[in-house]
Order: structure tokens, then C-alpha cells, then sequence
């Protein structure tokens, strides 16, 4: 079975050519294989973010490689990235970035619509995502009406929606106080154990780091 993710030699510079220029990547490798949790525990600044989003298709690297189980992504146009990203990775921020118009609900059906899954199979996968996290009871409340862990754990959902292989979670749990911030991660973990995919997870919290399967340190842009 080939690996979820590879990173191979992932450079990225920032105002290349300029006496600005940043290089926030240098030489970053890593693999995640199929059902594995990892933990990337850098300080702010360190260029996790940036990891993230060329992990995710987002970006792309200066130099490097990155394959999604097993296929080499670059020189990939940008529909079929796009398509890769939406089949394939799940991303769980900081802040939930949930649709302010919608419900709960509606924001776990509409990347589902976007797939073309008919409507009444996504309502039904969002209703049960949401009873797996328990937050059923908030199903049919737009974001303003929930707590910010409530919030949260709808973004989770949202992000597992389409049955991904791979999820990306940068400082999922960083704008929450402690007993929310363990709430969420809990949820997040047992579904991400449940579902069986593999996952990324970026934060400061060296605790939490330590339930995953194995933690990675990135320092002077460089994995360790």
C-alpha cells in the first residue's frame, strides 16, 4: 500500500531575487503512511503554515516533490489540483472559517453538493458526522449561535465530509481554552481513528504531540 503523503526535498522562498528573500523551506521530506496521526510541532514563524498548504496543494514548492498516495502531483494543471485537494484532503485552521449564512449542517452538504453527492445522502452524512462529534442538537444553528468548540468541531466535520484520505490541521485547537481545546481534539482523534485516514496535525501544544503516533519538529526550516 503506497503512502498517503511524501514530501521530497520541499524548498520554498520568499521574495526570491530580492535582498528581502526568505528561504522558509529548505530540503523538507516526510511520509505519512495510510491510517497514521503526526504531529508537526514548530514555533510560530517556523513555516508550518507554508508546509501545510504545499502538503495540500495550496501552494507550491520552489523545489521538491509531493506525492499523494503515490502519484506525483507536480506539474499537475490547476483544475486537476484542485480536483486532487477536493477528492483526496481534508484541512481543518485555527479558526473555523465556517459559513456565517449557513447552518451547521449546510456547511458539511455543500463540499458534499460540490462532488455531486445528491442532496439527501450529504444531509444524512452531515446529520451523522456531527452526532459522532456531539453536536447533533446544534445540526440546523448558523455559526453565530454555537460556541466557538461547537464551531470548531463543525469545521471537523466539514473537513472529513468527502471521505478523505489525508487531513491537514493547522493549530486546530489554538484559540481555545483548555478544556474546550481537549474536547475538540478528542473528537477530531476518534474520528480521525474511526474513519481510518491519515492525518497532519501542526501545533504548539507538545501534550497533545504526544498522543499522536510520532511527531516531527520543524526548526530553521528544516524537519526533524
Amino acid at each position: 500500500m503506497s503512502e498517503t503523503l511524501r514530501l521530497e526535498g520541499i524548498e520554498k522562498v520568499y521574495n526570491r531575487g530580492k535582498p528581502s528573500e526568505v528561504q522558509v523551506l529548505r530540503g523538507c521530506s516526510l511520509a505519512i503512511q495510510p491510517g497514521e496521526v503526526v504531529a508537526l510541532v514548530a514555533p510560530s514563524g517556523a513555516g508550518k503554515s507554508t508546509l501545510l498548504h504545499i502538503a495540500g496543494l495550496l501552494d507550491t514548492a520552489d523545489a521538491g516533490r509531493v506525492l499523494l498516495g503515490g502519484q506525483d502531483t507536480t506539474g499537475l494543471s490547476d483544475r486537476k489540483r484542485t480536483a486532487a485537494r477536493r477528492a483526496d484532503i481534508g484541512f481543518v485552521y485555527q479558526f473555523h472559517h465556517l459559513l456565517p449564512e449557513f447552518t451547521a449542517a449546510e456547511n458539511i452538504v455543500l463540499p458534499q453538493l460540490a462532488e455531486g453527492v445528491p442532496q439527501a445522502k450529504a444531509e444524512a452524512r452531515a446529520r451523522e458526522l456531527l452526532a459522532s462529534v456531539g453536536v447533533e442538537h446544534r445540526a440546523d444553528h448558523r455559526p453565530s449561535a454555537m460556541s466557538g468548540g461547537e464551531q470548531q468541531r463543525v469545521a471537523v466535520c466539514r473537513a472529513l465530509a468527502n471521505g478523505p484520505r489525508l487531513l491537514l490541521a493547522d493549530e486546530p485547537t489554538g484559540n481555545l481554552d483548555p478544556e474546550t481545546s481537549e474536547r475538540v481534539f478528542g473528537a477530531l482523534m476518534s474520528l480521525v481513528r474511526d474513519t481510518g485516514l491519515s492525518a497532519l496535525i501542526a501545533t504548539h501544544n507538545l501534550e497533545l504531540a504526544g498522543r499522536m503516533d510520532r511527531s516531527l519538529r520543524l526548526s530553521d526550516g528544516r524537519l526533524a
